[in-house]
């Protein structure tokens, strides 16, 4: 057996990828599939603030790529929102606050759906999670999940629309977060009463440290595919990529 650290990559599918949005820009990112089984659930992965060094490897969500098919049966398409570089490449375009991002999140579940990815999720970190909350409820996904949430550009209109869509939220808020602690987003998140907020003992916006990955990626396998929570913290040494 082989512990899991900070850098292990397992086994997967991985596939560079691109899709277009509906006001014409190309955005790039990867796929990474179950090795030898088909996925039984999907994250669609929105990352923080691009202008703040936020990317599709960000790496909460480049762990996710490197863990979640193997461990957990996940599909993750991680992606690059428009004007947005990392070594995959430049989607195209430029960064908009927030605003025409909304066709980004539009084409990359639109990707996941013409894919027949299951049961996509999105899973949404600081910034990404406005893109989540403010986008969500019109497209076509399970529900979401999101870490740090900073909730400046979500307004509290934007917010209650989640209520009653039948849709989880689950909200990981770290105790000690630079923006939104635990008590502020339980009373911001009121108008969604069936929002489930997950308060993290010790934890920091940024979620640095092994502790704190491995953690956020427990909980966001319990919401979306709870049979494979808790995650295991050593693998069978074939699981690791390039054993």
């Amino acid at each position: 057996m082989t512990p899991i650290r900070s850098g292990t990559v397992l086994a997967a599918r991985r596939e560079d990828v691109a899709f277009d949005t509906a006001d014409g820009l190309t955005l790039v990112g990867e796929l990474a599939l179950p090795a030898d089984r088909e996925p039984a659930a999907t994250l669609v992965c929105l990352h923080p603030l691009p202008t703040h060094g936020g990317f599709m490897d960000s790496h909460v969500l480049r762990k996710a790529a490197w863990r979640l098919p193997a461990l957990a049966d996940l599909a993750v398409l991680r992606f690059n929102t428009r004007g947005t570089t990392s070594p995959r490449g430049t989607s195209e375009g430029e960064y908009d606050g927030g605003v025409a991002e909304r066709s980004d999140v539009a084409a990359a579940v639109a990707f996941a759906r013409e894919r027949a990815l299951p049961s996509p999720w999105l899973l949404g970190w600081s910034f990404g999670t406005e893109l989540a909350l403010k986008y969500g409820p019109d497209e076509d996904v399970e529900g979401a999940v999101l870490l740090s949430p900073p909730l400046h550009r979500t307004s509290e209109a934007e917010l209650a629309r989640w209520h009653g869509l039948g849709r989880p939220l689950v909200v990981i808020v770290p105790e000690l977060d630079d923006y939104l602690r635990p008590e502020a987003a339980r009373s911001a998140f009121a108008v969604v009463p069936e929002a489930h907020l997950i308060a993290v003992e010790g934890g920091k916006h940024l979620w640095v440290g092994e502790t704190q990955v491995r953690r956020v990626l427990d909980e966001v396998v319990a919401a979306v595919r709870p049979s494979a929570a808790p995650l295991p913290t050593e693998v069978p040494d074939e699981l690791v990529a390039g054993a």
